[in-house]
């Protein structure tokens, strides 16, 4: 009779966090995660129950695909800071991106432990309070690295109207 501990394999455990095996393989060789034990054969074994298991996430957004560049220079600043980096090409008012929901996923199933963001709007345009509520209920910190208060409440309000009229235009 075989004991496992509460050690699942290499599939079950990228499920859990919701990468990929690949991913998985590239967070051990990086010193990121790494497993629990390994079987006589050599096969990896996690744990799945524990504080060490939730990891750092980056997001990254911009508009539209005139705008890679930047999303690239996003996903460079945030690299060093997390273990892995979400990445969304779509308005910040858009709620059905797919990266987005992702995010959504791993902060409700309490898969990490700190949300790292380049700029508070990349995140989303509106609707971050409510974002940023389920983080604080789910244990994840947020960090926004770079601030962007310089803007006065009306430069806010003006891009804000302008955001609005070009979606419903």
């Amino acid at each position: 009779m075989r004991c496992d501990y509460g050690l699942v394999g290499i599939g079950q455990a990228a499920a859990h966090y919701g990468v990929s095996v690949v991913t998985m393989r590239r967070w051990e060789r990086e010193k990121r995660l790494s497993p629990t034990s390994r079987t006589l054969g050599g096969h990896r074994r996690y744990r799945l129950d524990g504080e060490e298991d939730r990891f750092s996430v980056g997001y990254a957004r911009v508009s539209g695909s005139d705008q890679k560049a930047d999303l690239a220079r996003q996903k460079a600043f945030l690299s060093p800071h997390c273990d892995d980096v979400i990445d969304d090409v779509g308005s910040g008012m858009n709620c059905n991106k797919p990266g987005l929901k992702k995010l959504l996923n791993l902060i409700l199933n309490r898969k990490i432990k700190a949300l790292h963001l380049a700029y508070r709007d990349r995140l989303l345009r509106f609707g971050q309070p409510l974002i940023f509520q389920c983080c604080k209920w789910a244990g994840v910190d947020v960090v926004v690295h770079k601030n962007d208060d310089e803007a006065t409440f009306e430069q806010t309000l003006c891009h804000d109207v302008m955001t609005l009229m070009t979606v419903f235009s």
